[in-house]
């Protein structure tokens, strides 16, 4: 399978797609797609990459992918046997170029807007499960029927972005070749020293150029992501492991000072390590 663009496989002619996936892991390559994505994670938990941002997912979640928006699940298999995700694929011309823009249809404005950054369902989340619920022994109609309802309960519902900037341009499947293998080796090294020399390699090019490349798709420096990575990796351990140290966290997740892991957790997560631990016990 390509890496970027991904193909969502379907019959001619065929407006919307529901898929069931049920395996060891999700597919964990960075990839994009021209559909709309609304998945339900039935079980499983990981890191997820939307665009520049990377935050977590977990049993239960509901998340909005948008058409051509980058973006990746990593499973941790940690936490499950199986992962088990529903979703439904569709484009906002599926129905016909009209169909949306339809004055009955306005409520769904926000909904492709916000889609456009994915996004997270934090309200009205059972409502919509009932609807995935249902899916499976739905025939075609009945499951554009259930898409409206699903879209509905979205548009109304409380969300939050997935992502703070998507960069605008189709990628090439050299792009995304590359900004995977940077993904992924930050994700499965991001406890050990990264230099730049290092990571500037994985992706086969020149330091300069690199930094430059990294920052115009994402937005960020490299740097910046990695700590994004170790800091929600943190909260993982904070989560899991009520019994190891703030020191002990910081250390596994690839920062050399306990002080310079306080700052940067205290800058993107808003309160210190500590205060966080707290919070959730």
């Amino acid at each position: 399978m390509k890496v970027l663009p991904f193909k969502i496989p379907k019959p001619k002619n065929e407006a919307l797609i529901y898929q069931e996936d049920r395996d060891r892991a999700f597919y964990g390559e960075l990839h994009q797609h021209q559909e709309i994505q609304i998945s339900l994670i039935v079980k499983g938990a990981g890191s997820l990459i939307v665009a520049d941002t990377i935050s977590e997912y977990k049993e239960n979640d509901i998340i909005i992918i948008g058409s051509h928006v980058p973006h990746v699940l990593k499973s941790d298999q940690s936490t499950s046997d199986e992962f088990i995700m529903y979703s439904l694929f569709f484009n906002k011309t599926s129905f016909g170029k009209q169909f949306f823009e339809l004055s009955d249809m306005s409520g769904t404005l926000d909904f492709f807007k916000d889609s456009e950054y994915g996004m997270k369902v934090l309200s009205k989340k059972q409502k919509i499960r009932r609807q995935f619920n249902k899916l499976n022994k739905q025939n075609k109609l009945e499951r554009v029927a259930s898409l409206l309802k699903i879209i509905n309960l979205i548009s109304t519902a409380t969300t939050t972005p997935l992502s703070s900037f998507v960069y605008k341009k189709k990628f090439t499947n050299d792009d995304g070749k590359r900004l995977n293998d940077v993904f992924k080796y930050a994700m499965e090294k991001y406890f050990e020293p990264i230099t730049l020399e290092e990571i500037a390699d994985k992706a086969n090019m020149g330091k300069n150029s690199f930094c430059r490349y990294f920052k115009k798709r994402t937005n960020k420096t490299f740097f910046q992501f990695l700590i994004e990575i170790r800091i929600e990796n943190a909260c993982k351990l904070i989560n899991s492991n009520p019994d190891l140290s703030i020191s002990e966290i910081s250390e596994q997740c690839g920062f050399g000072a306990i002080a310079n892991f306080n700052r940067k957790f205290k800058e993107i997560k808003g309160l210190t390590p500590s205060d966080y631990r707290a919070k959730r016990y």
